[in-house]
């Protein structure tokens, strides 16, 4: 309940300095995992009681895709598994 009180009195998905988070469909999940020949385990991890897991709904199990801004690249990708915390 605590989770959902936080959300409502601020969207941390408006902040300038929070990049675009986005919950991967399991196509492209599995296209990932193909494509660099990993598993979930070997991605960097957020916990689900992270701000921004809270704002846009991730839950353990599922891949976040994360879109910064770059200056030479213009658009770095990253990608997060999600897992449960310890709360």
């Amino acid at each position: 309940m605590a989770k959902e009180i936080e959300k409502q009195q601020f969207d941390i998905m408006n902040h300038d300095l929070v990049p675009l988070h986005i919950i991967v469909s399991d196509d492209e999940k599995n296209e990932l995992f193909n494509k660099y020949n990993i598993t979930p385990d070997q991605l960097p991890k957020i916990l689900d009681s992270d701000p921004v897991s809270i704002s846009i709904g991730a839950k353990p199990g599922q891949i976040v895709k994360i879109i910064r801004k770059s200056h030479t690249a213009k658009e770095a990708v990253a990608y997060r598994f999600v897992i449960e915390s310890n709360e």
